[in-house]
């Protein structure tokens, strides 16, 4: 039987992430990583528990979600070899319920997914992207893609690197070079070798294909969102991908900083003004079903005329958008009790 929702003037929101039985029973706002997150919904009047989830209690969670008037997730598409399969039905049916949840899994499919870079390709943050949504496809395209430079693939669904790969080909040799991003080392391989290592990715998936970018030892910019404004930055020099040593070497953790970052304000302007309407447009999302939180990862694409940075982008995540920025859970909470308040105004003028 279903949990029956008590209208109340009080919000509540469930912050839901994966954990065990003993993680689901111990859990508490304080003992959780997104402690900063709880405080910042109780400074603006919002209640909020931790939602701890497992296939194994999947019933429970259902049902404490279901009480509640939202839903914040943050859940991986993979995580320790179990995906999202499961619990995106049960987001589907809690929101079909009435219960306002963000990110809605019917948003990360349109722009958390690799395929929203093909896509939005022809917007300014695009590049020469290719969607294969076929192994034979694949086999049939690549090698032509290959023989202009090197390129990266990225299966449609993944995360930290898992099915992201350069590629490029070997002069004078029927062999490629390959470099798996979550390794040290690269490797030479037939191009029927790598396509049986991707063939698992076609099995409820499609395949991009992105351009690698030169300037990709000299960092990421992540541009953190809390629907369609901007909540901070993140940079970090990365290994993943870098062939030299001397680069690699270079590598360093993620540092936050706020929206009004002077090394980023054109990419803000960007993000803001342009890229985020654009990709609303694109995609068919309304501004009210942007994810609370949700960021999007920049490489530096080719210095323009005037010697300005430009911007490609290679992911959006959308699905479990953590660590954030020191600012972002205050701008997490502001956007929450809007939403709240928009489903409830519409709710009582029904």
């Amino acid at each position: 039987m279903d949990t029956e929702r008590h209208p109340s003037h009080q919000h509540t929101v469930a912050i839901l992430s994966r954990g065990d039985a003993a993680a689901r029973r111990d859990a508490t706002a304080q003992n959780s990583r997104f402690v900063r997150v709880f405080e910042a919904l109780a400074a603006v009047g919002i209640e909020a528990c931790p939602a701890i989830y497992d296939e194994s209690f999947a019933d429970a969670v259902r049902e404490q979600l279901l009480a509640a008037s939202g839903v914040l997730v943050w859940v991986d598409p993979i995580h320790q070899g179990k995906t999202r399969v499961e619990l995106d039905p049960l987001l589907r049916d809690v929101a079909a319920r009435g219960v306002w949840v963000s990110a809605h899994p019917g948003v990360i499919l349109k722009m958390g997914t690799k395929e929203v870079l093909y896509r939005t390709r022809s917007m300014g943050w695009g590049c020469d992207t290719a969607l294969y949504q076929t192994a034979e496809a694949m086999r049939a395209e690549l090698p032509t893609r290959l023989a202009i430079g090197p390129r990266v693939i990225k299966r449609n669904r993944g995360n930290g690197g898992q099915g992201v790969w350069k590629v490029e080909r070997l002069l004078n040799s029927p062999m490629i070079k390959v470099l798996d991003a979550t390794k040290d080392g690269s490797e030479e391989l037939t191009l029927d070798s790598f396509l049986g290592r991707c063939a698992e990715y076609f099995e409820n998936g499609s395949v991009v294909d992105q351009p690698f970018q030169p300037r990709l030892s000299e960092g990421v910019v992540r541009c953190y969102m809390s629907g369609n404004r901007c909540a901070g930055f993140g940079y970090h020099k990365v290994k993943a991908l870098v062939d030299s040593p001397a680069a690699r070497s270079e590598a360093g953790p993620r540092l936050y900083t706020s929206n009004a970052d002077p090394r980023f304000q054109r990419l803000r302007r960007l993000m803001e003004d342009e890229w985020t309407p654009g990709m609303m447009k694109t995609l068919e999302i309304d501004e009210g079903s942007l994810p609370v939180i949700w960021d999007a990862d920049f490489l530096y694409g080719p210095k323009d005329t005037t010697g300005a940075d430009t911007y490609v982008l290679c992911e959006i995540n959308a699905s479990s958008c953590f660590a954030i920025p020191e600012e972002a859970p205050a701008a997490i909470a502001r956007t929450v009790r809007q939403r709240l308040t928009q489903t409830q105004r519409a709710s009582s003028a029904k």
